[in-house]
């Protein structure tokens, strides 16, 4: 590299550990990320990936890149990948490290017990004998390696947490957030990650004047105010998802989709995502907001008249 170019060096990250430790999970996480990923490879060409000479379109690109392997890798030999490594590091335009995941014997075995997956290196034996066998094969790269997460009491949810706090170079991202109303008589949105029911509320459809107008229109809204539910109940909903969506940002979510429903999706659940669009807003969340069936017909048969 030229020792004048201000050029960052290409961050290279190379994965790896005992199989059924999550390595799976890890790279998925990378990509969510914004690292590119690649699993299964061959790392005795690992050279040959990195020998694009420096300036080339491949190390300008930016993005880190995360390297998958393990032994299932043919000719796999720690020794020599620590070897072909170390010389690697020496390169002034690179930057890399290694993870290794590793996981208790007992959780392994329960964990491959549940797929119903063979050990590789367990042949005829229990799946404990090829887990032995894989993790003496693996010491050296354990020893060497610069990052060590052991997930044997982790969730996917906790490895990919342990992934962002270990190898996120900034706060997760915002979440696109959207807000919608819909109407409970077309089906509930398929892909919403809350509902919330405002049949609970007054219904302007069966006050003449109303009938014709929506939830986006001031007298409807006045009409919905006057409810004594609906202060309280805005408020609260108003209240969990500045709660909520926070830690959904923080577990790395990256849509979140609340849904307000009545009966037709004209009035009541369009005024309330209207309102809690607004005040999401206000506190610091950029939601897009979608009305589903406004402007659907909506006929008296599915409505229910107050009693």
């Amino acid at each position: 590299m030229n020792p004048d170019s201000d050029q960052s060096p290409q961050r290279i990250l190379l994965v790896t550990g005992v199989l059924g430790a999550g390595k799976t999970t890890a790279l998925r996480t990378f990509e969510d990320m914004g690292w590119e990923a690649i699993d299964n490879f061959p790392i005795r060409l690992l050279d040959r990936l990195l020998e694009t000479e420096p300036g080339s379109a491949r190390l300008e690109a930016g993005a880190p890149l995360a390297i998958g392997f393990d032994t299932r890798t043919r000719g796999f030999d720690p020794a020599k990948i620590i070897e072909r490594v170390d010389a690697l590091a020496a390169r002034a335009d690179l930057s890399i490290s290694t993870l290794f995941l590793d996981c208790g014997g007992a959780e392994l075995e329960r964990r491959f017990n549940e797929t119903r997956r063979r050990h590789p290196m367990s042949a005829d034996k229990p799946a404990l004998a090829g887990i032995a066998a894989e993790r003496e094969l693996l010491d050296p790269l354990r020893r060497w390696a610069d990052v060590v997460i052991s997930t044997t009491d982790f969730t996917t949810n906790d490895l990919q947490q342990a992934i962002r706090a270990a190898f996120g170079s900034e706060a997760p991202g915002r979440s696109t957030l959207t807000i919608s109303s819909f109407g409970f008589s077309r089906g509930t949105p398929p892909l919403a990650d809350l509902v919330f029911d405002m049949r609970f509320l007054a219904n302007p459809h069966w006050v003449e004047d109303l009938r014709p107008l929506t939830g986006k229109d001031a007298p409807v809204g006045e009409y919905i105010r006057q409810d004594p539910a609906f202060a309280e109940a805005f408020e609260r909903i108003r209240g969990l998802l500045e709660l909520l969506l926070p830690r959904f940002e923080a577990q790395g979510k990256a849509y979140v989709h609340v849904a307000f429903g009545c009966t037709g999706g004209k009035h009541r659940s369009v005024y309330m995502a209207e309102r809690v669009a607004s005040a999401l807003r206000e506190a610091g969340f950029s939601p897009t907001l979608l009305h589903r069936n406004l402007a659907s017909r909506t006929a008296d048969l599915v409505e229910r008249p107050q009693v």
